[in-house]
């Protein structure tokens, strides 16, 4: 039976970190670490060179940069794109802190590359089953009400190299095409109520709805209205700014908890139907493969995951000691209500602390206490989320879907730490 430590989350967190801080400091790690703290404090503090002449003048960089001593944290690929125009990128998790992803380092996911849009110019258009079709400018766009709410979009690809076994790649290139922002925008159901509603006798909630790009590729998605009319945004900032081009400036979709493709960027049409269109993204692309030969489609949520993201493949362990073990959780369903950290490869787990309330569909930051004694571990995280739904060991997924699939992979990712310090996928 598994065991869980510590599983009342009214416990203070602080006990459990000075248990472990006592225990350091009875073996003399942390004692001989004072001392040599204590010392150091007697000694001046050089003047360093930057102290010493006046720093770069104000507006150096209109728009500001990061140090160039960041300048390691960047977008990076898992691979190379056969296709014009066709590529992604990945958020470094590892390098990040809290849960809002800064707009230059947002994840990007490009079918016919990213288009140079003149704001002015664009138009969106509602069409279909409406009662007034209407064509938008962005002007018109910004002029009604908005409101601005806090949500993860993830790449239904997303860790899809875990499929067949541990890939040996760090955190970034496994779980990075996730990121969270802010997002500014219209209420789908605003812009709903400005075209008269639908034209049908469903009570305006019913039927679907082609979202289309203004891309090389016309990027198109059908969604079940019903599903996406009270939280579904049209967006035109992120984070507080105008949203970046590569994130679909001047206009894009916003469908929290669904997978990244049909949150549709470069948005210039919504046309709304009695049934799916089975466009080419929903049919040859981003279907599941089972292993009994049928195919899984418009699996729209992404389901519970976590990962740790400190330490993780890429880090080394420099000393025996206290280490704090971090990560992200989310899901697509509502909110994360707990996650359970484990440092013996499952045998036993410890309930993680959870910072601040968890929001909906939002990425969530946990983090647990661990001592590290030197010996080979094995550290993991599992998520639960508001429903009740629990991440699934590899295996039980796997049973479940088979090796056919490349989308909406959400299994428990395991760590490997050997006696070096090292931290590996394998």
């Amino acid at each position: 039976m598994t065991k869980v430590r510590n599983p009342s989350p009214s416990i203070p967190t602080s006990r459990s970190r000075r248990r472990l801080l006592g225990g350091l400091a009875a073996s003399g790690l942390i004692a001989a670490r004072r001392a040599g703290a204590a010392s150091a404090t007697l000694q001046p503090l050089d003047v360093a060179p930057w102290s010493r002449t006046p720093g770069a003048p104000i507006l150096e960089h209109p728009y500001g940069l990061p140090s160039s001593h960041e300048s390691d944290v960047v977008r990076r690929s898992a691979r190379t794109w056969p296709l014009p125009g066709s590529a992604s990128s990945m958020t470094p998790l590892a390098d990040l802190y809290g849960t809002i992803t800064s707009n230059g380092l947002v994840y990007e996911r490009h079918h016919g590359g990213v288009p140079d849009i003149d704001p002015d110019q664009h138009r969106l258009v509602l069409h279909g089953l409406v009662r007034e079709p209407k064509l938008f400018t962005m002007d018109d766009l910004v002029r009604l009400p908005s409101e601005s709410r806090i949500h993860f979009i993830e790449c239904s690809g997303n860790t899809g190299s875990e499929w067949n076994g541990p890939s040996g790649q760090p955190v970034q290139l496994t779980h990075g095409l996730l990121s969270c922002c802010e997002w500014t925008g219209v209420r789908l159901s605003t812009l709903l109520e400005e075209v008269g509603g639908l034209s049908t006798s469903n009570g305006g909630r019913g039927g679907w709805m082609l979202v289309e790009g203004a891309d090389a590729a016309a990027m198109t998605r059908s969604l079940p209205l019903e599903r996406i009319l009270d939280r579904a945004l049209v967006v035109y900032a992120q984070n507080g700014e105008r949203l970046r081009p590569e994130n679909g400036y001047p206009l894009r979709l916003i469908v929290p908890g669904f997978e990244g493709n049909t949150n549709v960027k470069w948005l210039r049409r919504l046309k709304f139907v009695d049934a799916p269109l089975q466009t080419r993204e929903e049919t040859s692309k981003y279907t599941s493969l089972m292993a009994n030969g049928t195919a899984r489609q418009f699996a729209f949520e992404m389901d519970a995951k976590s990962v740790i993201t400190k330490p993780s493949p890429g880090h080394r362990l420099t000393a025996q000691g206290y280490y704090p073990v971090t990560g992200l959780a989310w899901s697509g369903r509502g909110a994360i209500r707990k996650v359970e950290v484990s440092t013996d490869a499952g045998a036993t787990w410890q309930l993680a602390r959870l910072d601040g309330t968890p929001r909906d569909r939002a990425l969530t930051r946990f983090s647990a206490d661990w001592l590290w004694q030197g010996a080979p571990a094995v550290i993991l995280s599992r998520a639960t989320d508001s429903t009740g739904y629990v991440q699934p060991t590899r295996e039980a997924l796997v049973a479940a879907r088979g090796l056919n699939s490349q989308y909406h992979y959400n299994a428990i990712q395991q760590w490997r730490i050997d006696a070096s310090g090292e931290v590996r996928n394998a």
